[in-house]
């Protein structure tokens, strides 16, 4: 996969099946799923869950290789007995083929070509993937990989996009500034987990996911890094020091960051601090 291309593929996945033939063209076999139902029931989704496939992401403007979860539906109307399963894996071998880099703008994409290859009205297309950045530690520059949990999904219905989502999940470092204020040195600190989903305005241009990852990191007592040398450290723990925040002050301030980018219509924001004094975490969540 050395391409990158979100065109066409609808076109290219139901070419895909049985060489352009529908299941029920083929070799006169009944379709069996395309006959009619008289429970009078429509289904809200029906399709395939814990899919994984290779995948593409872009990163900084390249294909970044990943493997993803999928979850892929599609409403069903009352009078059809079941949906095109075999549709869904379609799409995702197409995607493979044609070298499709997930983000959010070609989530959109493929959520719109999915409920035209089912036939449907409406559908929702979701995934999930570890997304890799490549950071310089703050003083010695030394480049290391660090990891971070996304998920996206896209809604369709009545064949237009309705829902955009971006789910990140990412770990930072936080310093009690009560432990600070009261003690004669130090303060007790932690690593802590910012969860963010931000759900965009699918006409505007989406936020890529290293700015969304930056603008959470920046209100962290102090972002994390793979790999420090000792110059590394003693500025990740001064810096810390010199930023003290409790969770509620975290949650607070990832929020308003969010709150300001421009596609974002609505958020979700908690935050947990795996405390290092207590036998318990820390939380708090924003909705807005």
């Amino acid at each position: 996969m050395n391409s990158v291309t979100d065109k066409g593929l609808a076109t290219t996945a139901s070419a895909g099946l049985s060489g352009g033939l529908r299941s029920d063209q083929v070799s006169g076999m009944p379709d069996v799923q395309g006959e009619p139902d008289r429970r009078n029931l429509a289904i809200d989704r029906v399709g395939v869950r814990g899919l994984r496939y290779p995948v593409l992401v872009q990163a900084n403007g390249q294909a970044q290789p990943s493997v993803a979860e999928f979850e892929l539906s599609v409403s069903l109307p009352s009078g059809q007995k079941g949906t095109h399963m075999s549709r869904f894996v379609a799409l995702l071998e197409s995607m493979s083929k044609e070298a499709v880099c997930l983000s959010p703008t070609s989530l959109k994409r493929l959520a719109k070509d999915m409920v035209v290859m089912l036939e449907a009205r409406d559908g929702t297309f979701h995934c999930s993937f570890p997304f890799f950045m490549r950071k310089a530690a703050p003083i010695s520059g030394v480049e290391s990989l660090m990891d971070y949990k996304v998920a996206m999904s896209c809604d369709v219905q009545a064949g237009e996009l309705s829902r955009l989502a971006v789910c990140l999940k990412v770990p930072v470092k936080s310093l009690c500034p009560c432990s600070k204020e009261i003690s004669d040195y130090g303060a007790h600190n932690q690593r802590s987990e910012v969860t963010v989903e931000v759900f965009l305005n699918p006409s505007k241009s989406s936020p890529s996911l290293e700015s969304l990852i930056q603008i959470i990191e920046s209100q962290a007592s102090c972002e994390l890094w793979g790999l420090l040398k000792r110059p590394d450290e003693k500025y990740v723990t001064e810096r810390a020091y010199d930023n003290a925040k409790f969770v509620e002050d975290l949650v607070r301030d990832v929020a308003l960051s969010v709150r300001g980018i421009e596609s974002v219509q609505g958020f979700r924001v908690e935050a947990e601090n795996f405390e290092s004094i207590h036998n318990h975490s820390a939380w708090a969540r924003i909705l807005g």
